[in-house]
C-alpha cells in the first residue's frame, strides 16, 4: 500500500495540470522501487475553503502525504521521500518561478495490523 494525497489550494488549478502532477508522481513512486506496483494511488483533493500567510489570495499551496504500510526502512523511505519529492519540485518549479506556492510532502507508516485490505487490482494488471 502507498497512497499518495495531495490536498492544495484552488488557485493551484490555474496554474498547472493536476492530472498531470498525479501521474507525474504515480510514475515516481514506482521508480522508487520500493513501493508495489498494485498498491500504487494517487489522488489530489481541492482544499475550497483556505487562508494562507497574509491572506492575500495570490499565495498557494500543495500539500502530499504518503500513507506506506509499515515495514521499509529508515534508508528506504528516506531515498523515496527524496525522490517523489523531487519529482513534484520538478513538475512545479515553472510555476514556483514566478508564483507564490508552497510544497510540502510527509510519508508515514500505517500499521499493517490496524490497516486490513482487499482487492482485485493485482489479477487485473497487464505485465
Amino acid at each position: 500500500m502507498a497512497h499518495l494525497i495531495i490536498d492544495y489550494s484552488p488557485n493551484v488549478e490555474h496554474w498547472l495540470d493536476m492530472p498531470a502532477l498525479c501521474d507525474a508522481l504515480r510514475v515516481a513512486m514506482i521508480e522508487t522501487g520500493a513501493l508495489p506496483l498494485p498498491g500504487i494511488r494517487v489522488r489530489a483533493h481541492r482544499a475550497d475553503h483556505v487562508s494562507i500567510a497574509d491572506g492575500a489570495d495570490h499565495h498557494g499551496f500543495i500539500d502530499m502525504s504518503l500513507r506506506l504500510r509499515g515495514g521499509r526502512d529508515i534508508d528506504t523511505k528516506r531515498a523515496a521521500t527524496n525522490h517523489i519529492f523531487e519529482a513534484a519540485r520538478r513538475f512545479v518549479e515553472p510555476v514556483m518561478a514566478t508564483r507564490s506556492l508552497a510544497l510540502s510532502f510527509e510519508m508515514r507508516d500505517i500499521d499493517p495490523d490496524l490497516s486490513p485490505k482487499t482487492g482485485t487490482i493485482r489479477d487485473h494488471l497487464e505485465t
